[in-house]
């Protein structure tokens, strides 16, 4: 809540809290960043609930709670500098890094749960700053929804086909 304040404070005394149409097309609805005030706060709420049931799961395994919370760091800080990186390239104009990480995003579905709690609070805290609250979380809910379906659904076969490729190939050798 202290950030969201202070991000939507900082906004409204150096010009004012923007709105964002949707599509950027004016005759559209705008979306006030004011709504992050509220957004932001109940998703990191839900966001710690989710990751602490995660880990609780572990409580009893010393080995596989410390991996269970490393992992989860590590999912939050990649994701926190990987939306960072992306608004400051949008900031500054750097659209040919934007697209080559926007493209990444098909390979970070098939190695990372970025559907993960922790991954998306991190993206859209990193967000948070360039384009408010209410745009980094609609597009991270968007780009959620391919990424359980290829990470859950199509990654164990990928992962089955490539074995067995590569068990055949070395029983050649």
């Amino acid at each position: 809540m202290l950030f969201v304040g202070s991000v939507l404070l900082w906004m409204h005394y150096h010009g004012g809290v923007p709105i964002h149409h949707i599509l950027q097309r004016k005759n559209l609805p705008a979306i006030s960043n004011w709504w992050g005030g509220i957004l932001l706060p109940l998703f990191c709420w839900y966001s710690c609930y989710k990751i602490e049931q995660r880990i609780n799961k572990h409580f009893f395994d010393k080995q596989n709670l410390n991996r269970a919370i490393k992992n989860s760091l590590l999912g939050f800080v990649g994701a926190l500098i990987f939306g960072t990186t992306l608004a400051v390239s949008f900031n500054y104009g750097y659209s040919n890094f934007l697209n080559y990480q926007v493209d990444s995003l098909l390979l970070l579905f098939f190695l990372v749960p970025i559907f993960r709690s922790e991954y998306l609070l991190g993206f859209i805290l990193g967000m948070t700053i360039t384009f408010g609250a209410i745009l980094p979380t609609a597009f991270a809910l968007v780009v959620a929804i391919p990424s359980v379906i290829i990470y859950v659904f199509i990654r164990p076969y990928l992962l089955k086909l490539i074995y067995l490729i590569f068990k055949r190939d070395l029983k050649k050798l």
